[in-house]
């Protein structure tokens, strides 16, 4: 374990957006934009289908782990990037690509570990739902707090991803609030299955928690997560909802969100 902790520890920015490392049976992947809280960026996404990928084609490969680098694990897609939006059709897109990203993600034929720290919102709190396992640090802090930061909204596959790991009740109240929820509440809640004493033991706890996964048998696993997996599609309707989607996106409070957010000043509300 001291190698690759030692590894771990040794990741800065120069290392690139996601790092990869490989420790015997379990592959690490590390997002790695510390200045910007580990916000997501087109090419992150595109990376993380790319290692999930990797994983699937690797019969070596027992466990995966998720974390991020300098404290937080993702901060969301970088809200930068919605400057670009200017059609209905790119709203839709954006929705559907997340989608896609997220059913890669799950489709992961090994265990997925989520090691949380500081901030996990929006996509990064959608990322974190879909991995199998979730342990954190106590600095976490989880949410989606988009009702009181852009104004957009979440697709049904995203909800449903949500619910089926928190429960209807607790994502109506994470979503309506906007708050965060802290280490105490999500271990309550079941969502994490423990909280190391420090941030500094995170890493330490996820790679002993791999390394039991990865000694189990692997055709259980495999087949124990697609079957979990069927049970909880069940909760997503069945047709398009490109109008929910194009409600929010398509607002006038949606680019005030975005505009407000990135000047780092309170948005105005509007109500359309």
């Amino acid at each position: 374990m001291t190698d690759i902790l030692e590894r771990l520890r040794a990741i800065n920015p120069d290392h690139g957006q996601l790092v990869l490392l490989r420790d015997g049976a379990i592959q690490w992947a590390v997002f790695n934009r510390p200045h910007a809280r580990n916000a997501l960026t087109w090419a992150m996404y595109e990376q993380l289908v790319e290692v999930c990928e990797e994983v699937n084609a690797d019969s070596s490969i027992r466990a995966m782990v998720l974390s991020g680098a300098g404290g937080a694990f993702a901060a969301g897609t970088d809200i930068a990037q919605f400057r670009a939006f200017n059609a209905p059709q790119d709203a839709i897109d954006y929705e559907a690509r997340g989608s896609a990203v997220m059913d890669v993600l799950e489709s992961v034929r090994v265990p997925v570990i989520a090691a949380l720290a500081g901030p996990c919102t929006g996509a990064g709190a959608v990322i974190a739902a879909c991995c199998d396992l979730r342990l954190a640090a106590p600095s976490v802090r989880y949410g989606v707090p988009i009702a009181r930061t852009l104004g957009n909204c979440l697709s049904l596959r995203a909800c449903a991803r949500l619910v089926g790991a928190l429960g209807l009740g607790l994502v109506k109240d994470m979503l309506l609030t906007a708050r965060l929820l802290e280490a105490p509440e999500l271990l309550q809640r079941g969502f994490i299955r423990s909280v190391v004493p420090a941030d500094g033991d995170l890493w330490p706890a996820a790679s002993i928690l791999a390394a039991e996964v990865a000694a189990n048998a692997p055709l259980t696993l495999r087949v124990s997560k697609a079957s979990l997996r069927l049970i909880r599609d069940r909760l997503v309707p069945e047709g398009p909802d490109d109008d929910l989607i194009l409600t929010c996106y398509l607002s006038h409070d949606f680019h005030e969100g975005v505009d407000a957010f990135l000047a780092k000043r309170p948005p105005s509300w509007q109500g359309e």
